[in-house]
């Protein structure tokens, strides 16, 4: 399978534009705490870190993928006919492989973050997909880092609404403890509410 180029930020526009409208999900990722990796090792070892990620992103991608650097150590990928929950699936991975395969004289704080936002269910033209997806690594971010995230939109209901900080506290130091989402821990605590009171649905 050839590897797809890495292209420049106007060319990577370019692709996505030629894509006519067509369903697309976009997914914007860079390497956490870059910086530090760049400070401590050098710029030369900063710029093998980024060697790494493209062969990874041009290898681990299907076909027909679209790889762009938008900037220092931001890419950006358009997976046409891909939705963005089939993307999360592939961006867990080669996060997954990215830390499975990194060397063992990078910060361990180095990771990958990445954000999902999909055409038509998030935005349409690139300029709203893009921040859509900014938003989601954003949150990626807030959230731990080195995982991969697809765009909520502002107006569904935080979760602030319905719990005290003192919980929102804990629930935030429970998913570092576990490496986990806080949106997976609620997910699993519902679950079993739903289980608990099944027979009443």
């Amino acid at each position: 399978m050839p590897r797809p180029n890495i292209l420049a930020r106007p060319a990577f526009e370019e692709a996505f534009e030629a894509l006519n409208g067509a369903p697309v999900t976009l997914a914007v990722l860079d390497l956490d705490h870059f910086k530090q990796l760049n400070d401590t090792l050098g710029h030369a070892e900063g710029d093998r870190v980024l060697r790494g990620v493209e062969r990874l992103l041009s290898g681990s991608l299907p076909s027909g993928s679209i790889v762009g650097r938008i900037g220092g150590d931001e890419y950006a990928v358009l997976l046409p006919e891909t939705a963005a929950e089939t993307a999360l699936i592939l961006f867990d991975e080669v996060i997954k492989h990215f830390h499975i395969h990194r060397d063992p004289h990078w910060p361990r704080t180095l990771g990958l973050s990445v954000g999902l936002a999909a055409r038509p269910a998030h935005a349409h033209t690139f300029a709203d997909l893009y921040r859509a997806a900014d938003e989601a690594l954003l949150r990626a971010k807030r959230e731990g880092r080195s995982r991969a995230c697809i765009y909520v939109e502002g107006k569904m209901v935080l979760k602030s609404n319905y719990y005290p900080k003192s919980q929102l506290e804990r629930l935030t130091k429970l998913s570092g403890a576990l490496g986990r989402t806080e949106a997976s821990l609620l997910r699993e605590a519902l679950d079993s509410l739903i289980e608990r009171y099944r027979e009443a649905l």
